[in-house]
């Protein structure tokens, strides 16, 4: 059986912690900012963790991961 292979959308979106989750970007950070106050955009600026009913897409999309 020939190997599977990575969605490359999603290895570029997602990476993956020690523990074993999705960690991913959070989103509303691209324009637009003016109007977004400065403890908004800073929490934007941190990673989030992918959803629980999300997680098996995201883990189907990057078998090796």
């Amino acid at each position: 059986m020939p190997k599977m292979k990575t969605r490359r959308s999603a290895a570029k979106r997602f990476s993956v912690t020690g523990s074993g989750k999705f960690k991913r970007r959070k989103q509303n950070l691209r324009h637009i900012l003016t109007k977004k106050n400065a403890k908004r955009r800073m929490r934007l600026g941190q990673s989030a963790t992918v959803d629980s009913t999300n997680e098996k897409a995201v883990r189907r999309m990057m078998p090796y991961a």
